[in-house]
């Protein structure tokens, strides 16, 4: 079963920043900046934390992993934006 997280970071070094958030794109979809939103099975998730934790400094960087519930759950319409309206970056097939 897949489940719907929200993983925010805050990397110190900006070499570092740009391999987390390289890393990140293929994972998730991202909301903003530092921000994502991924739809993991358990497996998959083992596999972000083991590729975020080979770039992170743990004295200095965090990652934040927030758990949603299962993918397609009530909290995908519960999404609230001030100010610029959130848009849903729903990943789709391309045929061709």
């Amino acid at each position: 079963m897949r489940n719907a997280f929200i993983v925010a970071y805050d990397i110190s070094d900006p070499g570092r920043l740009r391999r987390v958030y390289r890393t990140m794109r293929g994972f998730g979809d991202r909301i903003q900046f530092s921000v994502f939103r991924c739809e993991l099975s358990p497996s998959e998730r083992v596999l972000l934390e083991a590729a975020l934790t080979k770039y992170l400094n743990t004295r200095d960087d965090q990652v934040l992993i927030i758990p949603l519930g299962p993918s397609g759950g009530r909290h995908d319409a519960g999404i609230r934006s001030l100010g610029r309206p959130f848009v849903d970056s729903e990943r789709r097939a391309i045929i061709i």
